[in-house]
């Protein structure tokens, strides 16, 4: 199995720009299609991006497209999350996640993955 620590996250300003980090040990995260998720105050998790195990593939919310970007660094068992133009609806934890589950439709689905960090907080003020 593999273990994921999320780092990156903070407090910013609206309009501004962070950077997650997900770093994976134990098995290789290679071997693994990894998602972000984030889970906002009073709200239910929701997926944000998802990428293939090569990361030739890429998925995202609706509500990120466009700002947010998904990328891996397989050598390096590293996943990233670069965050451009937040806003204050983008406040939340921020969870990667890891799934043997084939990249596809199920890839925005939480129950899928089995293996979670435990997550970083984004604070964005107006």
């Amino acid at each position: 199995q593999v273990q994921l620590v999320e780092s990156g996250g903070g407090r910013v300003q609206a309009g501004d720009s962070l950077r997650l980090s997900c770093l994976g040990s134990g098995r290789t995260a290679s071997g693994y299609v990894v998602g972000w998720f984030r889970q906002g105050p009073g709200k239910e998790r929701e997926f944000v991006a998802g990428i293939s195990r090569s990361g030739d593939r890429t998925l995202y919310a609706v509500s990120v497209k466009g700002r947010f970007t998904i990328s891996r660094d397989n050598p390096n068992n590293a996943i990233y999350l670069q965050m451009n133009n937040l806003n204050s609806e983008d406040t939340a934890v921020y969870h990667c996640a890891a799934t043997v589950s084939t990249f596809g439709s199920d890839t925005s689905t939480p129950s899928k993955y089995a293996f979670w960090g435990q997550g970083t907080q984004v604070t964005v003020s107006t």
